[in-house]
């Protein structure tokens, strides 16, 4: 009896060193915005590595038809919600990112023209999008 008990201790002890290493090495971590309906995603840069997370920036470019330069984003930072609105996700401090609302123009090829959305020179998630708002839904867990 004896020795069950130490085993059934060991293991117990084995569980709580595996949770606790798991608990510290969580790849995401997801908070609300104060004030908002919205989340704030930071990932580690491990977690940013295993799912080849790439950003770019939010600019200003001539693209057809249109005659004068418009915000454009790459057309891999769109993300459109069960309800069908259209997102992309800014990056206000490098590993942390919250979505935000964008109003399409269209699309030409690989990029998205804005008629409203971030200001030029946000940075935006450009890959893995799709994780990010896995993430901020905490689907998987």
């Amino acid at each position: 009896m004896a020795v069950l008990a130490s085993v059934a201790s060991l293991m117990f002890t084995a569980c709580q060193k595996k949770a606790a290493a798991h608990t510290a090495e969580h790849p995401a971590t997801v908070e609300q915005i104060e004030g908002s309906d919205l989340k704030r995603v930071t990932l580690t840069a491990r977690a940013m590595e295993r799912i080849d997370l790439k950003t770019d920036e939010v600019r200003e470019q001539r693209v057809s038809p249109a005659a004068s330069p418009q915000r454009v984003v790459p057309y891999s930072s769109l993300i459109y919600d069960p309800q069908g609105k259209t997102w992309v996700y800014t990056s206000p401090q490098p590993g942390s990112f919250v979505r935000h609302s964008v109003e399409v123009d269209y699309i030409e090829g690989d990029l998205v023209a804005l008629k409203d959305g971030p200001p030029t020179g946000t940075v935006v998630a450009s890959r893995a999008v799709a994780e990010l708002y896995g993430a901020e839904a905490k689907l998987g867990h």
